[in-house]
């Protein structure tokens, strides 16, 4: 697919993290049509193929993760256009990580940590790595040089969208093969839930800010067809129409993790933001995209 597509479909690229995308976008792809609206979908295997995509017209809309959406947007502001977050999930908004530590053990305050080990998720994990490792640095405990961190890099490319790499962190705290760990708020109760983490033989020793997760990504500046905001604005327009008590829609909704669509923000990526600039992670990607 390329950017001299013809039909007029509206097209959303997203990431292949797990089998459940397929039946997720398919089920999407039947609600819009039964609204008499074309909606399709190419997957990808990783974010930054994706985001590459994105720039050369390959499709209309991205669903990004929160890293993915910080290298479209530094991209565009290279490139002289903008990115534009349209909408996102009432579950996108307003999270936090938390580094976990057992009970009873000898980290009690976050300067215990200094000489220790720190688990994290992927290395391009916003959640589990590089959030909790900013948060840290902000508390003037700084990664390889006052603790060790051994990254469980599960499925690099996806940044962080499944619970492989912050399960593994949280087994390898249960083993003690490391003394904290990290991962997302709602990731804790899970793993709380199912018996990964013991109730009792475990704590959260800090929890960073605030922040927000995935967005519908649009580029507004680059060469497309005449018709193409009218699409996206229809596209913003059916997604926030859409009721979790809506038969038809709400088994979609809860595969994909939300109530309620919400009009795109962007204020809540400041901590990833202040992450990747302190740590460098965007340089990599915006160097091959030569916007460096």
């Amino acid at each position: 697919m390329t950017g001299s597509r013809t039909d007029d479909a509206l097209v959303l690229g997203a990431v292949a993290y797990d089998a459940k995308v397929v039946t997720i976008w398919d089920g999407f792809q039947r609600w819009f049509a039964e609204r008499g609206f074309a909606f399709d979908y190419v997957l990808y295997s990783n974010y930054e193929r994706q985001v590459a995509a994105h720039f050369d017209g390959a499709f209309d809309v991205a669903w990004n993760s929160p890293l993915a959406w910080l290298q479209a947007e530094r991209v565009a502001t290279a490139r002289g256009c903008k990115a534009r977050a349209i909408a996102m999930r009432d579950t996108d908004q307003d999270l936090t990580s938390v580094i976990v530590t057992k009970s009873g053990g000898p980290i009690r305050e976050l300067q215990d940590l200094r000489g220790k080990t720190l688990g994290v998720g992927a290395g391009d994990s916003p959640q589990a790595t590089m959030i909790p490792l900013q948060h840290l640095a902000e508390q003037g405990l700084v990664a390889e040089r006052d603790f060790a961190v051994r990254r469980f890099d599960v499925l690099v490319g996806k940044h962080g969208d499944h619970v492989g790499g912050e399960r593994d962190a949280a087994r390898a705290l249960m083993a003690g093969e490391v003394d904290a760990a990290c991962m997302i708020d709602g990731n804790h109760l899970v793993f709380l839930n199912e018996g990964t983490l013991s109730r009792d033989g475990t704590r959260v020793l800090t929890q960073t800010g605030a922040y927000d997760h995935c967005n519908f990504t649009v580029l507004d500046g680059l060469p497309r067809g005449d018709d193409a905001a009218a699409k996206i604005a229809s596209f913003t327009e059916f997604l926030l129409a859409m009721r979790y008590d809506d038969p038809a829609v709400r088994p979609l909704l809860d595969l994909e993790g939300l109530k309620q669509w919400r009009p795109g923000r962007t204020s809540g990526y400041r901590l990833l933001a202040d992450a990747c600039d302190r740590f460098g992670w965007l340089d990599p990607f915006l160097r091959q995209m030569g916007a460096a």
